[in-house]
């Protein structure tokens, strides 16, 4: 059989093991290592619709380039899974050669699927975005690849979604979703922040211009875009630490303003602008600008207050999570951590009673710091009456980094006879780290496992071992986010020794007495709201 040299181009400019040529959808050549590859002969493969060849979700991804793929521009690689009940992954890169009559020219190589795993539209979620980004921060220090970030705002997307039904609502969005990856790193390194936002990491390799193109021509949706160079040379956690508040600036500000040019860039101009909404950080802490709240957590055996844990509160009465979380990514955590901890000692100095106790949380990035351990028995070296009266609930916001550090300043604070807490156990992978690192008092069961229990026999399951696991370690347990009484009566029998949450009691100005559940209608909440931080 005579084939025209042109069609051997295909193979050159992949490298490929498999190469496939379609005409109007429609393989009409396959030259390669087809039945290792794609499980088919050369000749099976001729003829078929291209599409086809892959798997579902991973078929609007090749719609999207197969649109785009007449303007001579080399598409791809993207990593795709084929159809069929063998689970196969290919790299395909696609070209419309020239002089080759119209016929698309997509080489194929075997690929492993992509790490870590998409969600059913093929985007990442925001977490694990992350991750990939990191990934590639690496490799390109590596290897020299110049990346950028995309970030894409679709005009009028959340209105167009939010005027079809819902079966529709899914197919539009796996278009977008495919559409977006095509512009991506591999085809595999996109999330959607919002409706109509996305992120895109991708090689450096051309204007603005051609991506918002391509995208509005696939999607018939007026795109926006601006890049933002990813500085190789950064450190790691530097450069994640600015691509993280890049895509939150990018999530509630959108493309509006003037774009940022450099991740450096945006990182400030996002810092600025919390900072500016929280009424400075800094100065807030610095000044005291905050108030407590309490709200009570309840002995089991007695329904009494045993104690109440402190919730800070800025001046503008928001929900300060954001502000916290921002506090720990620039090193401010600490500062915060030691005001709270000094308000706290002297309201209980404040105590006529002695039988106040409280709870401060305590961030994973301070308890690390010796500082702090310095600064809290300084403080209670002034207000002894304080001693034996105030707990600490370290928080999994933030991840340890050393835990035997943190288990020596632990020890440190139970030797000045306070209680320490586990807070929020179950929320972060390193839980079971942590209770087998740290010598602990109270481990806080995390309310997603237990707002549920009344109907849920699989979260009763995990709380009743978890329970017994800590009574065996001599660890008393707090499950927090109850809200009703059967929750309550679910926890008891479950042997939990302290319950927090709504039906007890919301957070107060002053420790008040936890609330018989009888005599209160429990409070319908938001889900996946937490009062650990506010």
């Amino acid at each position: 059989m005579s084939i025209d040299p042109r069609r051997l181009l295909g193979l050159a400019f992949a490298s490929a093991d498999l190469l496939v040529e379609i005409r109007e959808g429609k393989i009409c050549m396959a030259l390669g290592a087809a039945q290792r590859i794609v499980g088919q002969s050369e000749a099976a493969l001729t003829g078929k619709t291209w599409r086809d060849l892959f798997a579902p979700c991973d078929q609007p991804l090749m719609d999207a380039i197969f649109a785009c793929a007449d303007d001579g521009a080399r598409r791809g690689p993207v990593v795709v899974s084929l159809a069929g009940p063998t689970e196969r992954h290919v790299s395909v890169v696609m070209r419309a050669l020239p002089e080759n009559g119209g016929r698309l020219s997509c080489a194929l190589t075997s690929s492993q699927a992509p790490s870590p795993p998409l969600t059913h539209e093929g985007l990442h979620p925001r977490e694990s975005f992350e991750d990939i980004a990191k990934g590639l921060f690496e490799a390109a220090r590596v290897t020299g690849i110049e990346l950028e970030l995309a970030m894409v705002e679709f005009a009028g997307l959340g209105d167009r979604r939010a005027a079809l039904p819902s079966a529709e609502v899914e197919v539009l969005d796996a278009q977008v979703a495919g559409a977006v990856r095509a512009e991506s790193h591999g085809g595999s390194a996109a999330t959607r922040l919002s409706d109509d936002r996305f992120a895109i990491l991708r090689a450096k390799d051309e204007s603005t211009d051609g991506l918002t193109r391509r995208l509005s021509q696939v999607l018939e949706l007026d795109a926006t875009a601006h890049v933002v160079s990813l500085e190789v040379g950064t450190a790691s956690a530097r450069a994640m630490r600015a691509l993280r508040y890049a895509l939150d600036d990018f999530l509630s500000e959108g493309l509006k303003d003037a774009p940022p040019m450099s991740l450096a860039e945006a990182m400030n101009r996002s810092v600025k602008r919390t900072l500016a909404r929280a009424g400075a950080l800094g100065v807030a802490v610095s000044q005291r600008r905050f108030n407590l709240a309490y709200q009570p957590v309840v002995n089991l055996t007695t329904g009494l207050a045993h104690h109440h844990e402190v919730l800070v509160r800025f001046e503008d009465s928001a929900s300060p999570f954001a502000l916290i979380r921002m506090a720990e990514e620039f090193d401010l955590i600490e500062e915060l951590d030691n005001a709270i901890v000094e308000q706290t000692v002297r309201r209980l100095a404040q105590d006529r009673s002695g039988e106040m106790k409280l709870a401060v949380n305590v961030s994973g990035r301070t308890i690390v710091n010796e500082s702090f351990v310095d600064n809290v028995s300084r403080t209670l070296a002034k207000f002894d009456q304080a001693k034996g009266r105030l707990i600490f609930e370290i928080t999994e916001s933030a991840a340890i980094d050393d835990l035997p550090r943190a288990n020596r300043h632990i020890q440190a604070l139970r030797g000045m006879g306070s209680l320490v807490c586990l807070d929020d156990f179950g929320a972060g992978a390193a839980s079971f780290a942590y209770l087998q690192e740290l010598s602990l008092d109270i481990v806080k069961i995390d309310g997603r496992y237990v707002r549920e229990l009344a109907g849920n026999g699989r979260d009763g399951v995990m709380v009743r071992r978890l329970v017994e696991m800590c009574r065996d370690l001599k660890i008393r347990t707090v499950a927090e986010m109850v809200e009703t009484v059967e929750v309550e009566d679910v926890v008891r029998n479950a042997g939990v020794d302290f319950a927090q949450g709504w039906l007890f009691g919301r957070p107060a100005d002053q420790p008040l007495p936890a609330l018989k559940p009888a005599a209160i209608k429990p409070i319908a909440r938001r889900a996946g709201a937490s009062e650990s931080w506010g």
